[in-house]
């Protein structure tokens, strides 16, 4: 169940905003194979985000999108570069260029969630822990 934070320039409309947000989703359900309504997103337009390249040599655009995936750890590099790729090409389709595209990924234990009431679902049982 990845937690995924979406910082987007306030140049996208609502309606691009949901196309980007359901690619990344779509990806993420593809290459995992969680189910679809294990969604957990928040998207923020801030005033600016800048992001260079990195020493990368290519020039983004104000229509950059920042992911970040909060998710148990345990899955190969193999698999998170799929998922990388995967996203690449849904935000393709939504014309988020893939210069556009900044993904951190963050990896964490079954004892770091709490889905509610103070209860760490995943240790209490109460879920079963996401397999890898």
């Amino acid at each position: 169940m990845p937690l995924v934070r979406i910082d987007l320039n306030p140049r996208y409309s609502a309606e691009q905003v949901q196309a980007i947000a359901d690619g990344i989703h779509t990806a993420i359900v593809e290459v995992y194979g969680i189910p679809i309504r294990d969604r957990f997103q928040i998207i923020n337009q801030p005033t600016l985000i800048i992001a260079e390249d990195a020493g990368l040599g290519f020039e983004r655009t104000d229509g950059v999108v920042m992911i970040q995936i909060f998710t148990q750890r345990g899955r190969s590099d193999e698999t998170k570069q799929a998922l990388y790729a995967r996203i690449s090409e849904k935000l393709a389709e939504v014309e988020i260029a893939g210069e556009d595209i900044f993904i951190g990924y963050v990896e964490n234990g079954p004892q770091d969630w709490s889905f509610g009431f103070g209860v760490a679902q995943y240790q209490t049982g109460e879920l079963a822990v996401p397999s890898a």
